[in-house]
């Protein structure tokens, strides 16, 4: 079952508006100025997050579980982006806590057909992503929604290398030892950032250790590149671990924690799994080419310049986040080369 037109377009839309808050925040403003380029600032991190990642999230799974009604889920949730670009926050908050228990529903049923440990781990993510909803309906001092909402692509992405890597050969020791770091993450996210901190400084070094992609990075073509992705990711996400961690105790490394996180880690894990991704949801086929190194290295490079010599620097940060703009749309066009390339080779064939 392929996704409805709409539910990519509001997904795009959500994540267009969370890049030009972003550089908005960094005092760039290319796309022009406006109310709601303001609006966009203030919501950056629910529009990347919610209106687009947990959008793409919950359209993969109800492609997978292939209900209508699961559409529902990524429909509502990429809305509440629009209507957060519109200055209706209170409404888009709404539309949040509804969709993300519509999540809950879709995971429900994704375990009464397969009851396994990566898909509990799945609904744990879908939980978190219920708790951060209402952290930012709720709006109360001490109740913050970021924790929550990375905890949702945390648990996920955990959950699905999980899964990938069920067939390698890994002491019973070792998969409790992730649980028990997951379980370390959403206590940290309720009382504490040193140890949330920790536990994803924790977890990079169990994917690092136990992750297939340790093996698949010395085979060829596709394969490679998505380990290339994941390595890399993971070595953000330790990154991510420590800032988090600093910035808890007082250290001003709020922006490296965040970006390390949502961009080193998150978004490199979007571009090594895309071309298996994008196919699913949108029947849309990739010719694969080393071409797919150039975005990436530039997201490495760009958020390397950002957090290191930008960390001093507002105007060396102001251009890392320029570049991660770029590196971002470098991979659309990517993508969107790579899709012509298949129908051209079909056409040829």
């Amino acid at each position: 079952m392929r996704a409805p037109a709409l539910l990519p377009a509001l997904a795009v839309a959500a994540l267009l508006g969370g890049v030009a808050g972003g550089l908005a925040r960094l005092g760039l403003t290319p796309f022009g100025h406006g109310a709601w380029l303001g609006r966009a600032a203030e919501m950056h991190g629910a529009l990347m997050i919610c209106g687009f990642l947990a959008s793409v999230i919950a359209l993969e799974r109800a492609v997978a579980l292939k209900q209508r009604w699961a559409f529902a889920v990524p429909l509502l949730s990429g809305g509440a982006g629009l209507l957060l670009l519109a200055g209706q926050r209170d409404m888009a908050a709404g539309l949040g806590v509804m969709a993300s228990l519509g999540f809950i529903g879709v995971n429900v049923q994704i375990l009464r057909r397969q009851c396994v440990a990566h898909t509990l781990l799945l609904m744990a993510g879908a939980l978190c992503w219920l708790v951060g909803n209402l952290a930012f309906a709720l709006q109360r001092p001490g109740f913050d929604a970021l924790p929550w909402w990375f905890a949702l692509l945390v648990l996920t992405i955990a959950a699905e290398r999980l899964e990938m890597t069920r067939m390698m050969r890994r002491r019973p020791a070792a998969e409790m030892l992730l649980y028990g770091v997951l379980a370390l993450l959403l206590i940290g996210a309720a009382v504490s950032g040193a140890l949330y901190g920790a536990a994803l400084a924790a977890l990079a070094a169990w994917l690092l250790r136990h992750d297939i992609a340790r093996r698949t990075v010395r085979a060829e073509g596709l394969s490679r590149y998505m380990a290339v992705c994941l390595l890399g990711g993971y070595g953000w996400l330790a990154v991510a671990g420590l800032a988090w961690a600093a910035t808890s105790l007082g250290w001003p490394a709020r922006d490296a924690a965040l970006h390390a996180l949502g961009l080193g880690f998150v978004f490199s894990m979007v571009m090594g799994h895309a071309p298996v991704i994008l196919p699913a949801i949108a029947g849309i086929k990739l010719r694969y080419g080393p071409w797919f190194y150039a975005p990436l290295a530039l997201l490495h490079l760009s958020l390397l310049l950002r957090l290191v010599p930008g960390h001093a620097d507002p105007a060396l940060r102001a251009l890392g986040g320029l570049l991660n703009m770029a590196a971002l749309a470098l991979f659309a066009l990517v993508l969107v080369g790579a899709a012509l390339a298949w129908r051209h080779l079909r056409r040829m064939a």
